[in-house]
């Protein structure tokens, strides 16, 4: 048996590719499948099965790609009216050379949802592995608001029922592959460690810990996720089948001049450098989104029915960048300017610059009672564990949506974990007419490692 764990950058998307005797399937393929291809070469296998365990919302999935490589079919759970691929049948079994491969239907996390139990017929016929999608995760299980409040009971009651009668009842000794680790807007608490049994979970998740189910499900309720805007793509894609990736615009080298024209337009300019380099000399109307942020804010940002041109460090910035913005399914990146920042100030186009402010300045600003306006847009989790007194909260997500809360007039110092969101807000605010917009260089990591007060 062959296995191995496929990790997607930014997304923190788990996939698996597994082998035996020369067939190969894969759980939950992201889009771009070189990897899987190149892994089915070192295993002298051919693609056999996709296997996707819900139809996902924060990333496209790659199956109809595999499925063009050769003869892979794709199965999906029941519920859905899926536009390619097979629905699950009660019952039905796969066999994979040595390996056998049944499932489980365990909504919750979604109706359709299903896990995928491996068994390594050569070593018995104990099941060693489960693949169990967004239903258990390392540390936490599923979120199950996606259908709404008045659903969440229904699908907290459902998550239950999956985890307490069909998931644990497979053994402590059974493998977790879930489909997504630390970082994933899909879970609350994932744990950074990315192995783990159904044993170690029954004793070390939290949510686990509570098996009343009256408990169980308030504590689902109580749970507070963000809905970003562009899983309704996602949902959309994955249901009817995404465009192939060979089908795609290739982004194509702008100069300088070429670059203006379509800012001119109001074409999407994405800037992915860091923080410091934005703030000192940037093209204006540009969003900064840093190159491992792309997968995490891109879709709060960025709209389909507009094209994409980017500004990167170098070329392989360049090749990451639209991986990530293909994964999310933007596909409409039309070019990037050639030679990036310094091209563009070399041929003497005009730069704009965004104050810089580091955690002492700010805390002297303060102290000072200067007129300024901090603004944090963390989440509503890192809010709660503690702020700067007086600050205003506006999770980076919803900032488009309520930019009449900020006053134009005063000085905007905008901070976030560690910088990074913190120059996103200050180029939205920027481009929204927010003259004096400034970010806060290490923003709240900097403030308490100069051991500043924080309000809870």
């Amino acid at each position: 048996m062959i296995f191995e764990k496929i990790k997607s950058e930014g997304l923190s998307h788990l996939s698996y590719f597994i082998a035996s005797e020369g067939e190969a399937a894969v759980i939950d393929p992201r889009r771009d499948i070189e990897k899987y291809i190149e892994l089915a070469y070192e295993a002298d296998a051919t693609f056999k099965y996709v296997f996707e365990t819900h139809r996902n919302e924060d990333y496209v999935i790659g199956s109809i790609e595999i499925a063009q490589e050769g003869n892979a079919e794709i199965y999906h759970g029941p519920g859905l009216d899926f536009q390619y691929g097979n629905t699950l049948e009660e019952g039905q079994e796969f066999r994979i050379g040595n390996l056998r491969i049944t499932w489980l239907h365990t909504p919750g996390h979604t109706d359709e949802s299903v896990s995928y139990v491996l068994y390594d017929l050569e070593a018995g016929e104990e099941p060693i592995m489960v693949f169990t999608g967004d239903a258990l995760f390392i540390g936490d299980v599923g979120r199950t608001d996606m259908y709404g409040r008045d659903e969440d009971r229904r699908m907290a009651s459902n998550l239950y029922d999956s985890l307490f009668n069909k998931i644990l009842p497979l053994g402590d000794h059974v493998i977790v592959c879930p489909a997504h680790g630390s970082g994933s807007v899909c879970g609350g608490e994932i744990s950074e460690r990315e192995q783990s049994t159904i044993g170690i979970e029954r004793i070390q998740n939290p949510a686990l810990q509570i098996t009343d189910k009256e408990k169980f499900i308030q504590r689902k309720i109580n749970e507070n996720h963000f809905m970003a805007p562009y899983f309704a793509k996602m949902e959309e894609y994955n249901l009817e089948g995404p465009p192939l990736l060979k089908n795609r615009p290739v982004p194509k080298p702008m100069s300088p001049k070429e670059f203006q024209k379509h800012m001119e337009k109001g074409t999407f300019c994405v800037d992915t450098r860091d923080p410091a380099d934005f703030g000192g000399a940037h093209i204006a109307g540009s969003y900064n989104i840093i190159l491992d942020g792309l997968p995490l804010f891109s879709g709060w940002i960025l709209s389909y029915d507009k094209p994409i041109i980017l500004i990167v460090k170098d070329y392989e910035d360049l090749e990451k960048g639209i991986r990530h913005l293909n994964r999310l399914g933007y596909d409409n990146i039309i070019g990037y300017l050639t030679g990036g920042i310094v091209s563009w100030y070399s041929h003497n186009f005009p730069t704009h610059s965004i104050p810089l402010l580091t955690a002492r300045k700010l805390k002297q600003k303060i102290e000072n009672n200067e007129e300024i306006f901090i603004l944090d847009v963390r989440s509503e989790d890192e809010w709660q564990k503690g702020h700067i007194e007086g600050a205003y909260h506006i999770y980076i997500g919803k900032l488009k949506n309520h930019l009449d809360e900020i006053p134009k007039e005063r000085i905007i110092a905008t901070l976030c974990g560690n910088g990074t969101r913190a120059s996103l807000a200050a180029s939205l605010l920027r481009k929204e007419g927010f003259k004096n917009a400034m970010s806060v260089l290490g923003s709240m990591k900097a403030w308490k490692s100069g051991g500043y007060p924080i309000v809870k």
